[in-house]
């Protein structure tokens, strides 16, 4: 007998004895065994289906030995040392010694370096919004720490990880809490007082609030706060009377000669508009707790809007505009 080849990659048990292929339904023509005789034969399976013997129990295992799963231990990255102290502080800082050759658990000489290592520790987080102004202020707010005397915020507790604890009760606390603007080198050096208590007061918050709301409704928040930083600079000022009642309504007798057009204009002051005079108020309060301090204005004492042209702007020096008006401080140490 001899064997011819079977269709390629034919894997199907033979069912009939083949024939002609369009009559039995065989797989293929060709396919089985020939005999000597010229005669095609298959084997025929006492049961149709697949082998009731599984595969694996079909392999012969000994034989084929066990599957490589792997030929190396699997090396850990380069330069790494489990539980190295050294490699976790080379992350934080460039140390002056070389930890190439050293063992991975020698004890690091970090003596000198003490403060440079806390202070990669300490977690810088972007501001958050001030839970003290309403959202419109919140964009200008300049002073995490508002003044302790002002009513609508809390003073804020000391940060340990810039002061020692000791360090903090054993400060001079005479002006502990209370806010001092910080001025520019060109600023005037009185704006830099600190405010008398009297300034939060109800009577001098409304004397603020309606210097605000007369002189600048019309304007943007930032523009209202560049209005009540003016007012609270001339409190400032020696040259001033020394409350924001007396500085708003300053020579109000003067017709149209006062310091604020609204206070000596013949017109009687309403309240036509209370979103702007809430507005107003918050502005009022923000910027006296020193939550909003604008460097542009600094020292400024005098403004006036873009379409009038007072005689006293020459003899001032301009430092911005915001809105329609132009702000100015006085020359030799704005004591006029």
């Amino acid at each position: 007998m001899v064997l011819t080849n079977s269709p390629a990659g034919s894997i199907h048990q033979a069912e009939l004895t083949f024939a002609d292929p369009v009559v039995t339904g065989t797989i293929a023509a060709g396919a089985g065994m020939v005999l000597p005789d010229g005669r095609k034969v298959a084997f025929v399976a006492n049961d149709k289906g697949h082998e009731a013997t599984p595969d694996e129990d079909r392999v012969n295992r000994p034989a084929k030995k066990s599957r490589v799963v792997a030929v190396e231990k699997v090396q850990p990255p380069k330069d790494f040392s489990a539980g190295s102290i050294l490699q976790r502080t080379r992350l934080l800082f460039q140390p002056a010694f070389d930890l190439k050759d050293k063992s991975a658990f020698v004890k690091p000489k970090i003596k000198g370096k003490e403060i440079e290592i806390a202070t990669n520790f300490y977690k810088r987080e972007p501001l958050k919004p001030d839970r003290g102004v309403s959202p419109m202020l919140a964009g200008l707010v300049t002073n995490p720490k508002a003044d302790v005397l002002a009513t609508a915020y809390a003073p804020a507790a000391p940060d340990y990880s810039r002061l020692s604890p000791f360090d903090s009760i054993l400060t001079d606390k005479a002006d502990d809490g209370r806010f001092v603007p910080q001025i520019g080198p060109r600023d005037h050096a009185w704006a830099a007082s600190i405010l008398a208590p009297s300034v939060f007061s109800a009577a001098e918050q409304q004397c603020l609030a309606s210097g605000i709301y007369f002189e600048a409704r019309g304007e943007t928040v930032k523009g209202q706060a560049a209005v009540a930083q003016v007012i609270l600079n001339r409190v400032r000022n020696p040259a001033y009377p020394k409350t924001i009642c007396g500085v708003v309504y300053q020579n109000e007798d003067w017709r149209n000669r006062c310091q604020f057009s609204f206070a000596c204009d013949n017109i009687k002051d309403r309240v036509n508009s209370q979103y702007h005079w809430r507005i107003a108020r918050e502005v009022a309060m923000a910027v006296t707790a020193g939550k909003i301090w604008l460097p542009q204005v600094g020292s400024a004492t005098h403004y006036h809007a873009v379409y009038v042209r007072p005689k006293w702007a020459k003899t001032m020096e301009k430092v911005g505009r915001i809105g329609l008006h132009v702000f100015y401080r006085t020359y030799g140490g704005g004591w006029s």
